[in-house]
């Protein structure tokens, strides 16, 4: 077996025990999205890991991870702060073609490759925005707003919540658990869920945090 497809296994292994379900050509754009991450990053620096094993596992697998907790509506929108190299808003674009998603970040050589990415990998339903979220207007709010390794969570609750959806809800991604960030979350807002992850492959802890806003 070639090591393009020992690397893919690796990816496709650790999917069905997350229990997430994606066709060949799925994982074979996944694969590509890291190749192209870990080409861009030997010039730009866009993640410190710089192995694409490595981006495998702590990138994709983590990100995937993340899936099964989120609601799944065709053509729900999904906001990616802080998106960087686009961990977790592009592996959700690949692995959830009837979402549409919008990363966006505040440096412009991440939104360059994001944009670039997007192209590359015929992701039709992916928009970049440049600019501090706090400051960025969208023509329609989002059923999710994501962050991975953004800020603590009352910043990225107050940044972004102007466009929130009705209804809709905040997940960050975290190490450990954040118990502190969660303490000192404003009293307009209720932690739904502080659920700990297995990322197939991470020695490390792993938890996604759900916020919804209390109603008035």
């Amino acid at each position: 077996m070639s090591g393009v497809g020992v690397a893919v296994d690796v990816v496709r292994d650790g999917a069905a025990e997350l229990g997430v379900t994606l066709t060949d050509r799925q994982f074979a754009t996944l694969d590509a999205y890291l190749a192209l991450l870990a080409k861009w990053n030997r010039v730009y620096n866009l993640t410190a890991i710089r192995d694409i094993g490595e981006m495998r596992v702590q990138h994709a697998l983590d990100a995937l991870a993340v899936l099964p907790h989120l609601p799944d509506r065709p053509g729900q929108r999904v906001l990616d702060v802080g998106a960087g190299g686009g961990i977790p808003g592009l592996v959700f674009a690949i692995a959830r073609p009837h979402w549409h998603l919008t990363l966006i970040d505040v440096v412009q050589k991440k939104t360059a490759f994001l944009t670039q990415a997007a192209i590359e990998l015929g992701l039709a339903n992916v928009d970049v925005a440049l600019g501090r979220v706090e400051e960025w207007r969208a023509p329609l709010p989002y059923a999710i707003i994501v962050s991975r390794a953004y800020a603590e969570l009352r910043t990225f609750v107050a940044g972004s919540a102007h466009l929130l959806a009705p209804g809709g809800a905040w997940y960050a991604m975290k190490g450990i658990a954040p118990d502190a960030e969660i303490a000192a979350l404003p009293t307009t807002v209720r932690v739904v869920a502080n659920t700990p992850l297995t990322v197939p492959g991470l020695g490390a802890a792993r938890h996604l945090v759900e916020i919804v806003p209390l109603t008035p």
